[in-house]
This record gives structure tokens, C-alpha cells and sequence, in this order.
């Protein structure tokens, strides 16, 4: 990857906040319970042919993200701008522009998927939304090309989704992200639906794409060992805020937020004496929920080195080394002592 400050970012998101209301329900019975703050004030850059990684527990905001840059959901503050233009004030046609280079690839391959469609159908159809490619046989054409790219058969393509399983839907919607080969491709937990052998396989893919037409991504999971393999720069999510982020290397080796480090522990190693002997780090309690969040650092609840600031003080992302940014109060390297976890980077 080049130098980034020579060169400008394809996507920036500047203190972007997305909120919820709750109109019905036990919480918005609650007293005060009235939004759900989903993402919080958080801003990162996406330079061209680069991933970017982001992680957190299920819930912390990581695909409200995606969808809000997208504008799938509309920001409440903040903005998101994409290609040099502000994503949150396109009028129709610029959106649609946009999403020609912008595409998404879903969680769930069994969702995604139209099962009244056949694969054909499904991966040309960003073709004829956008009117790319109007001759119907120059299409089709074209379509088998990609599904022998993401390593389907391309005699297949009058089959439908039923008759694949999850690996190959997801391959499925991997050509139909690319189809229209966009600039960004956002891809939200594009494995966690798989078996462990099939992620390999489509992470492997993702990497040999990504390196033949130079597309950058927003690489969504809730497991660090899978951002590890295919991201270069990689972020930590925690109940809407960013809590730390750097290059994947530096991350890993050193990371300097508690939380990151409590991750980094449940990350299993593929040698037995190491698993064995490491120390895992159990952070206490759950969660808080969203709709009423704690006060100063919303981690301070479940913290092992909390103090009294972190629950009246909100940190601020700062640079506490080069290109690496943390949201801690006592940001150090592997701040909860006696747990300093080696992972292999080498």
C-alpha cells in the first residue's frame, strides 16, 4: 500500500453519528429511553486499494456503519464523503452514481439472494440498473466471465439460489458486487455464515480480487483472526465509538486500548503449548444497551483498569503512536498488565 499522505482518501467519515428512535415497546417505556445511539461520533479514511478492517462484538454499530455510509440509513450528524462528494447531501441521480461505485456484500448468503431470480439474473442485474452493457448476449456474456472469476461454473447460470450452498451464494454475491467494478466494495461479515474451511477459501478470493481490479474495502467482523488475513489497517468498535485503530500489525503486536487487548486474548493460536499457557482475559458483566449508555468511556463498566475519570470524562481518539489512535485514558501498550498476548505476526 502507498503512502497515505501522498495520496487523498476515496472514502472519509468525519465525526458520523446515527441514532434511532424507540416508539414502542418496554424501551420506550423506559424513563429517558428514547434513542438508540448506534454509532457515535466516529471518523476514519479509506484510501484506494486498501482494507480496512472493523471489529467489535455484535451490536456495537460495525453494519449500521456500513449501511449509513452508504446511506442505506440516513447520518444524523456527521458526514460521509465518498469520491470527494458528501454522500448525505447527493440528490437522486449523484446517489445512484454513487452506488455504481460503491457496492455491498451481505452477511448472509441465504438472505441476499432473490429465490425467484437465477444467478444470472441476480449478478446482471446491477448491469441493467445502470444501464451498462444493454445487449442482452453481450451481457450474459459478460456474467458467465464473472462467475468463472469467483470460481463458479459458468454453465450455471441459469440455475437459482436453492441449488447452491452457502459458499457458493456468497460467491454468488461477491460477482454481483463486482460487476459494475466499483471503487469501494463494503463487505458486512462476508463469512461469518460459513464454515471455517469455505471462509479461507472466500477471504482468498476476496485478496485475489482485490489485487486484480484495485478495489478497496470495508472489511465488517466480529472476529479479529479473520480481519487479520486480509485487512491493512484495522479498527476497534465498541458500543458505537471507535475505541482504537492503527495498521493490523501494530494492532496486534502492541495494542494499546484494554479492550482491544481483551479481544486480541480470545484470538486462538495454532500452537498448542502457546494456547495452552496464554492468559485469557474475561471482561465482566455484559454489554450496556445502546438506548442508555454510561457515561464518560462507554468501556469504564466492564474495564479492568477503569478509575474514576473514565466514568465522567469521554476519552478522545489520539495518536499515541505513529498512525496508531486510541480512546483511553491510560492508553499504553498491553495495558492490562500480566496479560501481554504474542500472536505469530511475524
Amino acid at each position: 500500500m502507498a503512502d497515505e499522505k501522498s495520496r487523498e482518501p476515496l472514502l472519509r467519515v468525519e465525526h458520523l453519528t446515527k441514532e434511532f428512535p424507540v416508539e414502542s415497546g418496554v424501551f420506550a417505556r423506559r424513563a429517558g429511553a428514547k434513542r438508540v445511539h448506534a454509532v457515535e461520533d466516529i471518523s476514519f479514511d479509506i484510501y484506494p486499494g486498501e482494507t480496512f478492517g472493523l471489529v467489535g462484538e455484535s451490536g456495537c454499530g460495525k453494519s449500521t456503519t456500513g449501511r449509513t455510509i452508504m446511506r442505506l440509513n440516513n447520518p444524523t450528524s456527521g458526514r460521509v464523503i465518498f469520491d470527494g462528494k458528501d454522500v448525505a447531501k447527493m440528490k437522486k441521480r449523484e446517489l445512484k452514481e454513487m452506488r455504481r461505485n460503491m457496492q455491498y456484500i451481505f452477511q448472509d448468503p441465504y438472505a441476499s439472494l432473490n429465490p425467484r431470480m437465477t444467478i444470472g439474473e441476480i449478478v446482471s442485474e446491477p448491469l441493467v440498473i445502470h444501464n451498462v452493457m444493454p445487449n442482452a448476449k453481450e451481457r450474459m456474456d459478460y456474467v458467465r466471465s464473472l462467475l468463472d472469476i469467483v470460481g463458479l461454473n459458468p454453465e450455471h447460470i441459469n440455475r437459482y439460489p436453492h441449488e447452491f450452498s452457502g459458499g457458493q451464494r456468497q460467491r454468488v454475491g461477491i460477482a454481483r458486487a463486482f460487476a459494475l467494478r466499483p471503487k469501494l466494495i463494503i463487505c458486512d461479515e462476508p463469512v461469518s455464515a460459513l464454515d471455517v474451511s469455505i471462509q479461507a477459501q472466500v477471504l482468498n478470493l476476496l485478496s485475489d480480487l482485490q489485487k486484480q481490479f484495485g478495489t478497496a474495502y470495508l472489511f465488517i467482523a466480529h472476529d479479529l483472526s479473520v480481519v487479520q488475513h486480509i485487512s491493512d489497517r484495522v479498527a476497534v468498535m465498541y458500543l458505537g465509538h471507535l475505541m482504537e485503530y492503527s495498521d493490523w500489525k501494530s494492532l496486534y503486536d502492541e495494542p494499546y486500548h484494554p479492550y482491544s487487548q481483551s479481544l486480541l486474548s480470545a484470538v486462538p493460536i495454532p500452537d498448542p503449548d502457546v494456547q495452552h499457557s496464554r492468559k485469557r482475559i474475561i471482561l465482566k458483566g455484559d454489554p450496556p444497551s445502546p438506548i442508555d449508555p454510561p457515561t464518560g468511556c462507554s468501556f469504564h463498566t466492564r474495564c479492568p483498569i477503569a478509575k474514576d475519570v473514565c466514568s465522567k470524562d469521554v476519552p478522545k481518539l489520539r495518536e499515541v503512536a505513529p498512525g496508531h489512535f486510541c480512546a483511553c485514558h491510560f492508553a499504553e501498550p498491553h495495558p492490562i498488565k500480566g496479560s501481554a498476548v504474542d500472536l505469530g505476526t511475524e
